[in-house]
């Protein structure tokens, strides 16, 4: 079985089992659905997350007030899903063309480490904001020294050099390499050993998903018991702490980007662990590589689904993100912008914030 994180050449009935010298069953037929249905839905989420990570930069970018700490991780992420977005197309075409790579040496090299960053990027700058939203609700008398602006900026800037290390692997050994067995030339790691791949892999699995997944579950279930507890209090003292219920919206707004998260990228870490022991012959056998075949395109396939994903949550989850937009657009907009998708509560503020133009529309 070919190593992929994002490319998993189908078995052909041609391929002999390293097992048992059976032969594998023909699936030419499913994997000629795979060729017509997975490029079009990679097509769609590019189009459809590029447009919304360029609409999260474009609001946090020309919005008059400056980032919250929160807003920059997440800007970095609207940058890091970009990088990813940016690159899908060349591998729409690469599973299109039966997995034959057809555009060279160096975009195969710079496409696959480009989206290996995204990975390890992407959930890094998660582990940070969860560690903020952790030190705000559960440490919230110690963190002032280490908790600013300046330190989140240093953070996602080795969040960024973290990831392009752990990329590095990836450029040098990615390469296009003939695969007789299925006649295409294959845009895949060639590492010097198999040993090479499974370490590669094994690292791409804990340093990638497990370990900062863990931490994030950790801090995000210690920060949801916190609030829990000052919600009890506050009711308790039947008082509402303004600053507070702003910290807990924007709280809301992070948890459900980083379920979103999890819930996509943990089908295909689950594949990529089986590929693992499949490597090491834990298990063994035709059901396994084709399972894997299969299992890797799905889990990579839905994967794809959380670049384009977190443009919707801001807009539905993120009530001081749709504050934001309405007064980016105010500016451009000045008069007669539509409130109608707005709640009343939030036009409320709006116009409490610019009277003058309010009173103009």
């Amino acid at each position: 079985m070919t190593e992929m994180p994002l490319l998993n050449v189908p078995s052909s009935n041609q391929s002999e089992n390293k097992n048992n010298s059976t032969i594998c069953p023909d699936l030419n037929d499913w994997w000629e659905i795979v060729y017509d249905i997975v490029p079009k839905y990679i097509d769609t989420i590019c189009i459809i997350g590029t447009l919304g990570n360029v609409f999260v930069l474009f609001t946090y970018s020309l919005h008059k007030g400056p980032l919250k700490i929160a807003e920059i991780y997440l800007t970095n992420l609207a940058v890091a899903d970009l990088i990813f977005l940016v690159c899908l197309p060349f591998w729409a075409a690469n599973i299109r063309n039966g997995f034959d790579w057809p555009f060279g040496n160096l975009l195969c090299r710079s496409t696959c480490a480009s989206i290996r960053l995204n990975v390890y990027t992407s959930i890094y700058l998660l582990v940070a904001v969860s560690v903020d939203r952790y030190l705000t609700f559960v440490h919230t008398l110690n963190h002032r020294g280490i908790r600013n602006k300046t330190m989140a900026k240093r953070i996602c800037l080795l969040a960024w050099f973290f990831s392009i290390l752990l990329s590095v692997p990836t450029f040098m050994f990615r390469t296009v390499k003939h695969l007789p067995l299925w006649n295409i030339s294959a845009c895949t790691l060639d590492f010097p050993t198999t040993s090479w791949i499974t370490s590669e892999r094994l690292v791409f699995n804990i340093v990638g998903f497990a370990l900062p997944s863990t931490a994030i579950i950790f801090l995000n279930f210690s920060t949801i018991r916190s609030l829990q507890k000052q919600a009890r209090d506050r009711r308790s003292l039947r008082t509402k702490s303004c600053k507070e219920h702003k910290g807990t919206k924007a709280t809301s707004l992070i948890f459900t980007v980083i379920l979103m998260f999890l819930l996509c990228w943990t089908p295909y870490h689950f594949f990529v662990f089986l590929d693992i022991l499949y490597q090491i012959e834990v298990i063994k056998g035709c059901f396994w590589e084709e399972l894997l075949n299969f299992g890797e395109q799905f889990g990579y396939t839905l994967a794809t689904t959380n670049s384009c994903i977190n443009p919707v949550i801001y807009v539905f989850v993120g009530k001081y993100f749709r504050q934001k937009v309405l007064e980016v657009f105010s500016q451009i907009i000045p008069c007669g912008f539509p409130l109608s998708w707005m709640s009343f509560k939030e036009k409320s503020s709006y116009f409490k914030r610019f009277p003058l133009k309010s009173s103009l529309t």
